[in-house]
């Protein structure tokens, strides 16, 4: 079956009328019939374990499979080694690959690293996860192959320290995108990843002398992206912000330790092209907000979450120079649970930033007046969440209904708003194509079935945060156990023996979703304690 090649005419069957419908029935490859673009196609759609499966059919499948096949992802174990250049010479076209082994295994060494670009020429992303026997010599043999078409990088877990990165910096031609998280050796060895002390170095070898010099002034001028996620030492990235602050755009640091204001005042000294930052879980305060507000004015995307020390000063630096600001997310809740950035440094952005087409607000308190100012500078405003503040409530949904003509998407998270709210967002907002309510206990799912009757085209859902174990009635609408277009019409029970269960942190949630199974059992049961008691009595 399928050892054919792809041409239809190699098929005994086509092209003889009744004959061929007989060949047909008794062959049932239809296979044969498809080119070999087409077959990869539809392997291309498919899983992986099904992708797998399929290339064990035949060999014409499994050779249209390897050639056809972007993306590989392989357990790295120390057990694979021996057998990678056989595997790699089958997969000759993969442009994207990811290695990930566990911590407490041994996974593929330096060796096997080396020999990656030489297998894999048309490699474009990289991504190691866990592999902790890598070290930097495993990374410098591997950048000194210096792959044509590498520009994304990924270390997770792995063993490598600030010398492997820079040789991996200076060496790789087409390198924009490099993401490191939980590097516990970079960590350790307290090295800045300086450029200049190991281009000397590199300089010394003569082989590579001319070719590197072109090469590593092209690279440190293309890196576009940087990811930073749990670090614990700031001040080692310093020298890389400083030589790429030119060429990158994109800077994300989440849940990395130390005080990221003098990292931000030292490095971006000149005028940057970045237009996105993301900031998660670290130490940083308004004199990082200056030097983003001073050497970043083509800022498009800012996003605040958990950043202690920041205040409406900061906020209000950002709108006075980053005037192209297109999206804004700030979560304002601090570990404590205390508000540093308030409604006045969201509405200096609100006054000068016209652009604005995605708002995100956690934990700012927003009023009418704030929103008035929104809707009148920002005419293009087209997606809004508000969530876990108790200054929103059904008078400012009114006015987003009335106000906010443009708004495509509105989603309302943890806020004191009723069904008169839901009602006036409905019947306002003429462009509006998506309404989410999540943990607004206020909300009933009459008023939900009727703006759904009423606005068919509206997308609407809702999560009222609360579970109610009321008599013999379970409100179970997520679980797909009460259809959502029906309301609970069930309210002989009294309010003190309702159950509800709010949540507004991911241990929560967890703690959440295990009530809500412990409750969908305790309902299934008595419903078949029911059926089984109605039965006895019938009998």
């Amino acid at each position: 079956m399928g050892q054919g090649s792809s041409s239809s005419s190699s098929w005994p069957g086509l092209g003889a009328g009744i004959g061929g419908k007989s060949n047909f029935c008794q062959s049932g490859d239809l296979s044969l019939t498809l080119p070999d673009e087409c077959l990869a196609w539809v392997f291309g759609k498919l899983g992986c374990h099904d992708r797998n499966n399929c290339s064990l059919v035949c060999k014409r499948w499994r050779h249209v499979d390897s050639k056809a096949r972007q993306r590989l992802v392989l357990v790295a174990g120390s057990d694979i080694s021996p057998w990678l250049p056989s595997l790699f010479s089958r997969f000759s076209s993969i442009s994207v690959l990811s290695l990930k082994c566990s911590r407490k295994l041994v996974s593929i060494d330096d060796d096997s690293l080396a020999h990656i670009p030489t297998l894999l020429p048309s490699l474009k992303k990289l991504k190691l996860k866990g592999c902790v026997d890598i070290t930097d010599n495993g990374l410098r043999a591997f950048s000194m192959h210096r792959p044509p078409l590498l520009t994304k990088l990924s270390f997770a877990s792995c063993g490598v320290g600030s010398r492997g990165i820079v040789s991996l910096l200076l060496n790789c031609p087409s390198l924009k995108d490099l993401t490191l998280k939980r590097l516990r050796k970079l960590d350790a060895q307290n090295t800045p990843l300086t450029l200049q002390d190991q281009e000397e170095e590199e300089h010394q070898q003569s082989y590579f002398n001319n070719k590197f010099n072109a090469n590593s002034c092209y690279s440190r001028n293309k890196l576009e992206r940087l990811c930073l996620k749990d670090l614990h030492n700031a001040r080692l990235f310093i020298p890389l912000l400083c030589s790429t602050a030119q060429t990158l755009k994109t800077l994300i640091v989440c849940r990395s330790s130390g005080n990221w204001d003098p990292v931000l005042l030292e490095s971006l000294q000149t005028p940057s092209s970045i237009v996105e930052i993301q900031v998660e879980n670290v130490q940083m305060g308004d004199p990082g907000l200056l030097a983003i507000s001073t050497s970043c004015p083509h800022l498009q995307v800012l996003y605040l979450s958990r950043a202690t020390d920041c205040t409406d000063d900061g906020l209000s630096a950002i709108a006075n120079s980053c005037r192209k600001l297109r999206k804004l997310h700030i979560d304002a809740w601090c570990r404590f649970g205390s508000r540093a950035i308030g409604e006045a440094g969201f509405l200096s952005i609100a006054a000068k930033c016209p652009r604005l087409q995605e708002v995100v607000l956690m934990g700012v308190p927003i009023t009418v007046s704030s929103l008035n100012v929104l809707a009148s500078s920002c005419p293009v405003l087209e997606r809004m969440a508000l969530c876990n503040t108790d200054s929103v409530g059904d008078m400012e949904m009114q006015f987003i209904g009335a106000k906010f003509t443009a708004l495509k998407k509105l989603c309302v998270k943890n806020c004191a708003i009723s069904d008169s709210g839901v009602k006036a967002v409905g019947e306002g907002c003429p462009n509006l194509v998506k309404l989410k309510v999540k943990r607004c206990r206020g909300v009933t799912q009459a008023t939900v079935s009727k703006l759904k009757i009423k606005r068919r085209c509206l997308m609407v859902s809702v999560d009222s945060g609360s579970m109610l174990l009321d008599g013999h009635e379970l409100d179970l609408e997520e679980e797909g156990m009460i259809p959502s277009a029906l309301p609970n019409t069930n309210t002989t029970g009294s309010a003190s023996s309702r159950t509800h269960v709010v949540c507004s942190s991911r241990g929560a949630l967890l703690l959440r979703s295990t009530f809500e199974n412990a409750l969908l059992q305790l309902h299934r049961r008595r419903r078949s304690n029911s059926s089984v008691h109605n039965l006895h009595v019938r009998i």
